[in-house]
């Protein structure tokens, strides 16, 4: 189950004017469930994405580079599950466009201004048939208020389906942000799994969406860690339609800074609950490091311990063995870090304990306080480097049995 997250209802996922999502069964890699989907965009929509930094990304991540460096200008997405289309070399990279193809037919577009998206498992051929024949009961099926549907449609090993909106208004204006995301393991940043698609209805000048899409991924996706392994097919994308009325073509726009926030919001709500969700994940952490030089190099100790395993059984048996978080700090790779002067708080439910300081063991610390704050679900790691004022955030879960057995048997 996951932590401290549920799936908002149908009617709290905003329509997005000027896109509609379809789903059918393809039957991909299993029997009756939903694992295609199809979003359909207005003309003039324009579209921006962030891809995996893996050497083997997938076939549609080559694909979606492809037609953006193109043109950014989109009239659909298309989504499956169940098989990744990744290490197929050119067989599918012939499958993803062969997909961009029978929906421009469809939809009376050219096959370049349809994206591609795939997840699932890794190095298997993908059906190209099973997709083609799904895809008119997915056109059929179009509406614009099915985002719920399509976020339980792009699942994998994810428990819930993930979706998040917001409303922008002021005197003038109106506009609507809706996202939705799915991925629970093979999660790290660079970018971290998962398919991650965020609509709105404002109109955004294209290269202004690339920057957005970038600077929201680069404080929610990019900010998250499962289990330290980047997918093949992690892709991030920001879709404006511009069927509200409002337009924004740079950054001094008087409306520029609610959208911006509202987009950010929704790519931090989607991210955290990839990590509530996590394979077997039974506690959510956040892990907060201030006073470096830099803010890369306290996201790099962040990191280190989010991906520590040491760390995360520790957090799954409540066990306070916290010098494994003063190991990962020093192996960090911070070479001058002053260790005497690193200090490590323990939070949780508004208690927060001094657990070191001083190069070790904090004289007022004492482990029933650490037992205690590991017993919550929502724990806080703080970290003071004392070296600046730079600061970052990573958000990452325990490790538990279950995350092995969901592993173990992912083909089966």
């Amino acid at each position: 189950m996951p932590v401290n997250y549920t799936t908002p209802e149908p009617a709290d996922l905003l329509p997005v004017a000027g896109v509609r999502l379809g789903t059918a069964e393809a039957g991909i890699r299993k029997k009756n469930r939903r694992d295609l989907t199809l979003i359909e965009l207005a003309p003039g929509s324009q579209v921006a994405g962030v891809f995996t930094q893996n050497r083997f990304c997938a076939a549609p991540v080559t694909v979606c580079r492809e037609h953006l460096a193109a043109s950014p200008a989109m009239r659909a997405l298309v989504i499956n599950t169940g098989i990744a289309n990744a290490a197929t070399g050119d067989a599918g990279l012939a499958a993803a466009r062969d997909s961009c193809a029978g929906v421009a037919q469809l939809l009376g577009c050219s096959a370049q201004e349809v994206l591609p998206f795939s997840t699932g498992v890794i190095l298997e051929h993908f059906p190209t048939d099973k997709l083609l024949a799904a895809l008119p009961a997915a056109q059929a099926d179009l509406k614009v208020d099915q985002w719920h549907a399509a976020a339980h449609a792009i699942m994998t090993t994810d428990t819930v389906a993930k979706a998040a909106s917001r409303r922008v208004t002021s005197a003038d204006y109106s506009c609507v942000v809706t996202g939705m995301s799915k991925g629970a393991g093979m999660i790290r940043p660079n970018m971290a799994t998962m398919l991650g698609f965020i609509a709105t209805d404002a109109g955004i000048a294209p290269t202004l969406l690339q920057q957005l899409v970038q600077d929201a991924a680069d404080v929610s996706f990019n900010c998250i860690t499962v289990d330290g392994d980047t997918s093949t097919n992690d892709s991030f994308i920001l879709m404006a339609t511009g069927a509200s009325g409002l337009r924004i073509d740079s950054e001094t726009s008087p409306h520029w800074p609610a959208v911006r926030e509202a987009v950010i919001g929704v790519a931090q709500e989607l991210a955290q609950a990839i990590v509530r969700d996590g394979e077997g994940a039974t506690k959510f952490i956040t892990i907060k490091v201030g006073a470096g030089n830099t803010a890369a190099e306290c996201r790099q100790v962040a990191y280190a311990i989010g991906h520590s395993p040491l760390v995360k059984t520790a957090f799954f048996a409540s066990d306070p063995n916290l010098g494994r978080i003063l190991a990962a700090i020093g192996y960090a790779g911070i070479n001058d870090l002053d260790a005497a002067g690193v200090k490590v708080w323990l939070g949780s439910n508004g208690e927060e304990v001094l657990v070191s300081e001083n190069g070790g063991r904090a004289a007022s610390y004492r482990e029933a306080d650490g037992a205690r704050i590991m017993q919550a679900a929502e724990i806080t790691v703080r970290v003071d480097l004392a070296r600046g004022v730079a600061q970052a955030t990573v958000w990452t879960c325990d490790f538990s049995y279950d995350y092995v057995k969901i592993n173990a048997d992912y083909r089966s």
